[in-house]
């Protein structure tokens, strides 16, 4: 019995502090957006408009019991940007909000020319004239109103080839676009002039370690132009097309070069991972809150292996096949058109 009336009087007094609670004015809110720190396509400006529209006026200074949280958390989530989002009130009566930003992981032109971002769930992004996101570029994707099953699956490949490209900071330099070729994906570099055909989007890290090894222990000394396409799609091989003419030796040299110095570069980005840091806002004022990346690259991602096994060069004699087997010597312009940028997206 006494048991019962402890409790009771604990539950009269948690009501009335709720019920005095309620008839209290919100004295202020706090705005956090988390997200990757260089991909920033929200602000405090577009979140303050959201907790407006959804509250019909300003939240600080209106009643807590007049503030439906629920409700503003959806009219948050409906943008399009936004992945979560949170809302709660402290013993202080501040609101906090949390929202979390989607993160677009590639962009895709289209064979129509229109592009647009995707990110880790497969949702298609806008372009925004506020930021442009540095992600890895797909180009030759059919435009469609509605994706079939099939379409999804493609988008799923590119999201993986993207994430895996974007993580590693070598190929996130070296690859200047992906081209789609029905469900199977081609690389163009940025040094070298050649091919890269990656076949479909399965084993991606040994794909990607034959190239890296067929890089430092074959290009390296045959010049990075001396094959027109590179093919890794076939499981513990490279097949290698050479190229009718080779560059001259000053061209080899120059290209070596510039390889070295990407390796030093992303061997530097290993050793040390830069920190995140949101954005964060308290009445209406902006301040940064640094978070600790727990992330670890390991430094032996770009150890070469032995070469035994790995080329097999192929020259046909035939004109008939050298003739389907060359490629253009240059491809600077990407397979797809931009669209010119608008006023709006």
């Amino acid at each position: 019995m006494l048991w019962v009336c402890i409790g009771g009087g604990m539950l009269s007094l948690l009501i009335a502090a709720i019920g005095k609670k309620n008839k209290e004015d919100c004295t202020g809110y706090t705005i956090a957006i988390k997200g990757s720190e260089e991909n920033y396509f929200l602000d405090a400006d577009d979140i303050n408009n959201l907790l407006r529209s959804g509250a019909g006026a300003e939240v600080k200074g209106k009643k807590i019991s007049e503030i439906n949280l629920k409700k503003l958390e959806q009219s948050l989530r409906d943008h399009i940007w936004i992945r979560k989002a949170e809302m709660w009130f402290d013993n202080r009566n501040v609101l906090h909000v949390e929202v979390y930003e989607r993160e677009p992981v590639a962009r895709i032109f289209t064979t129509s020319g229109n592009s647009f971002y995707i990110d880790s769930t497969i949702k298609k992004l806008p372009l925004s004239d506020r930021r442009t996101a540095r992600v890895p570029m797909f180009t030759g994707f059919i435009d469609k109103k509605v994706y079939s099953a099939k379409d999804s699956l493609l988008l799923t490949d590119v999201k993986n080839i993207a994430t895996y490209i974007k993580n590693d900071p070598f190929w996130m330099s070296q690859v200047s676009q992906v081209d789609i070729t029905g469900q199977r994906f081609e690389l163009s570099p940025v040094v070298g002039d050649h091919l890269i055909k990656l076949g479909d989007a399965n084993d991606l890290d040994k794909k990607f370690n034959r190239l890296m090894v067929f890089y430092k222990q074959v290009l390296a000394q045959k010049g990075f132009d001396s094959y027109s396409a590179i093919d890794v799609q076939y499981n513990g091989q490279v097949v290698g097309t050479r190229r009718g003419t080779v560059k001259s030796k000053v061209d080899t040299v120059m290209l070596k070069k510039k390889i070295d110095e990407m390796l030093k570069q992303v061997q530097k980005q290993y050793d040390s991972v830069a920190a995140l840091k949101p954005v964060v806002v308290r009445m209406n004022s902006v301040e940064e809150k640094p978070i600790t990346s727990e992330q670890q690259v390991s430094t032996n991602k770009l150890r070469a292996t032995s070469p035994n096994g790995l080329l097999r060069s192929t020259q046909s004699t035939n004109p008939n096949a050298m003739k389907a087997q060359s490629l253009p010597t240059k491809r600077n312009d990407p397979k797809a058109v931009m669209p010119k940028k608008e006023s709006s997206q």
